[in-house]
Parts: C-alpha cells; sequence; structure tokens
C-alpha cells in the first residue's frame, strides 16, 4: 500500500519466511512474478535471491541508473546503450560484525551524439541529488524495529 499524504509517502512491503533463512517478497500493489531474499551465504550455489547486502547495493545503482536516465531522457534525448555497476565493501566493525561500509558506483552511458554529451555533462552535476535511495543512505536512515510476538 502507498500512502501519499503532504510531503510524506509511505510504503509497505512484507517478507515471507519460506525456508532456513530465504524470504518471499511481498511488494504490496506491485506485483512482481519472483522476488526472493536470500541470506544463507551460500553464494557460490544456486541461490532463490539475492541477500540483503546485494539488495541494498542494487537500490543505489538502479537509482542512480534511473536518476541519471531520467535527466538526460528530460530532453528528449537517449542514450545509445546503458549499462552500470556497483561494488559493495563490507567490512567487520569494531564489534566484530560485518557492515557494509562503501557502495562504488560506475555508470557507463554509451553515446555519440554532441547533445547526449552535452545534456550528459549538465546532468552530472546534479543528478544524484535526485536519487532518493543514494542520498537517504548517505544521509543515514533511521530504522525503528519493533518485534511483535
Amino acid at each position: 500500500m502507498v500512502t501519499i499524504m503532504s510531503e510524506q509517502l509511505r510504503t509497505t512491503v512484507r517478507l515471507k519466511l519460506e525456508k532456513d533463512m530465504i524470504f518471499k517478497c511481498d511488494m504490496g500493489n506491485m506485483k512482481v512474478k519472483e522476488c526472493y531474499i536470500d541470506d544463507t551465504n551460500e553464494e557460490e550455489f544456486d541461490t532463490w535471491g539475492p541477500n540483503p547486502s546485494k539488495l541494498l547495493a542494487s537500490a543505489v545503482l538502479g537509482c542512480m541508473s534511473a536518476s541519471l536516465v531520467f535527466c538526460v531522457g528530460k530532453k528528449g534525448l537517449k542514450f545509445d546503450d546503458f549499462e552500470s555497476e556497483a561494488e559493495y565493501v563490507a567490512e567487520r566493525n569494531d564489534k566484530g560484525f560485518w557492515r557494509v561500509k562503501e557502495i562504488n558506483v560506475k555508470l557507463k552511458p554509451t553515446t555519440n551524439d554532441e547533445s547526449v554529451i552535452k545534456r550528459l555533462k549538465h546532468c552530472e552535476k546534479f543528478f544524484e541529488d535526485y536519487c532518493v535511495i543514494t542520498q537517504s543512505v548517505r544521509q543515514g536512515i533511521t530504522v525503528n524495529a519493533q518485534l511483535d510476538y
């Protein structure tokens, strides 16, 4: 469910335990064919889905990619091709717990069109500001946890 109230947007997502540490996603009104989060740490084998750290990196990458494509597209322009990648770096903190410390993003637009290149240079100055996920992660997100049983 998505609720928009003045300057605030609220939406709810849910997870249901399938087995071990594998959860099926429920994205509310958004119909997604298959969405699983698999935190079994068996990445070298077939998994049901990405782990939460990869989802975080993918969310930052997807948001930044969409922001850049949107900015260029506002003038009716398109890239010939577009690829992007994110590398996340995790380290153990002083208590020994793994934490994502850094996400390195590479955006790779391809074009020979001078008008697209000009617009790209313009967008480069501020497209990250429109990325909800990136800016939220950079500023730190308040996470409230409640255990209902």
